[in-house]
């Protein structure tokens, strides 16, 4: 029979005490995090809010999450950047960047209190603006850039906050674990980046378009490919497209259990329930590509950027233009897909079932030569962005601040 080897009290005291550092690091990441995620879903409801019952109060309940959101990324990243300049030891100082020469902390932190003060000035700037000049008839607009620039920055520094953790870790458990929390924070940045072109590249209507494939050519390959690169986990471009399209789906879902009537005319459309967000890109399609590419052993990131960039515009073509001749079927109006959900300011009418943004001739006739003449450009500008892409992940690769 074995014996068993006794575990000196020194030994677990040592482990413990080990284990106690390791949550006394990471909780701000994790509540940096949750004020990301808090942010994107506040805003995901707040454009539901506007298309639904209209601007009735800057004190509505989507605001005050996204306000509370920044509020608790600021709070934790300035005490994690206290403690790191008055309490800090030599290796939380090793592990932390200087800034006015005398506050030291990580990265990421610097970056959410940045956000934290874009987003709580930003609150007064919209509120302003509303009053001033009425209701936003687009979503871009001066007070939302710097909002939307805050929110950004918050979720860029929670991710960069799990990704130095991450590739500090010095076990494989912890580095896993880590890195899972960087793919959720990764996830969160395309479901912000996705909420960015809901104009040009959400709805059904805009995938027949060569317009759809520019604008998510210039921005899905380059936030993609980096995180993929960036990231420890297996598939980590597939992991993070299908997060990203749960958290639509799932936002989708709630939404439309929720009753709400318009309060602001003029009502064309008297909806009753939350209208949701259109339903989630397809990415998990070309992020698989993206996963295999980037497993192959190509000669270098100038050989690799072209084939990536192809790759993504063909896959996104053969994905999204039979699934946008569903959408816009019968088939695709229940509540699973969610679509057929309109504003209260929309006028119903065929435009509902209709493309837009069609590659035309001078006469408005759809033009095959067009249409492949621009698809050209969006297959270069996705090698461009692919290139950036490849070179951010490298970057993101090699932090550990």
């Amino acid at each position: 029979m074995a014996a068993t080897i006794p575990v000196s009290s020194d030994t677990s005291r040592e482990r413990s005490h080990a284990r106690a550092g390791v949550v006394a690091e990471e909780w701000p990441i994790y509540a940096v995090l949750a004020a990301s995620a808090s942010i994107v879903i506040g805003l995901i409801w707040d454009i539901s809010w506007h298309r639904t019952i209209g601007r009735d109060t800057f004190w509505s309940p989507p605001h005050v999450i996204e306000q509370i959101g920044a509020i608790v990324a600021g709070l934790s990243c300035g005490y994690v950047v206290l403690r790191t300049t008055f309490a800090g030891s030599p290796e939380d100082r090793s592990k932390s960047v200087r800034f006015w020469k005398f506050f030291q902390g990580p990265l990421g932190a610097w970056i959410c209190i940045w956000g934290t003060i874009m987003m709580v000035t930003s609150a007064p700037f919209d509120n302003w603006w509303h009053n001033a000049y009425g209701l936003d008839v687009k979503i871009i607009s001066p007070p939302h850039l710097v909002l939307a620039s805050g929110m950004i920055a918050i979720e860029l520094g929670a991710m960069y906050m799990a990704l130095g953790a991450q590739n500090r870790a010095a076990t494989e458990s912890d580095r896993k674990r880590l890195a899972i929390i960087f793919a959720i924070a990764a996830a969160v940045i395309i479901e912000m980046v996705s909420i960015m072109i809901t104009e040009d590249a959400s709805f059904a209507n805009t995938m027949h378009g060569s317009r759809f494939y520019i604008v998510t050519g210039m921005l899905m390959p380059f936030f993609l490919i980096a995180f993929a690169r960036a990231s420890r986990l297996s598939w980590p471009a597939t992991r993070i497209a299908i997060v990203y399209m749960l958290i639509t789906m799932i936002s989708i879902w709630v939404l439309q259990l929720v009753p709400a009537t318009p309060k602001l005319a003029p009502i064309y459309n008297p909806v009753t329930r939350m209208v949701p967000p259109a339903f989630p890109l397809l990415l998990f399609a070309p992020a698989v590509a993206i996963d295999i590419l980037m497993k192959r052993k190509l000669v270098n990131d100038w050989i690799l950027a072209p084939v990536v960039g192809f790759a993504f515009v063909a896959v996104m073509l053969a994905a999204h233009w039979y699934w946008a001749e569903f959408m816009l079927s019968p088939a695709a109006r229940n509540f699973f897909f969610g679509v057929d959900h309109w504003d209260y300011s929309s006028r119903p009418g065929p435009w509902r079932y209709q493309y837009w943004n069609l590659d035309t001739d001078q006469d408005g006739t759809w033009s095959l030569i067009a249409f492949l003449e621009r698809m050209l450009k969006a297959v270069i500008i996705a090698i461009v962005s692919s290139r950036l892409g490849l070179a951010w992940g490298r970057s993101m690769s090699r932090i550990k601040r």
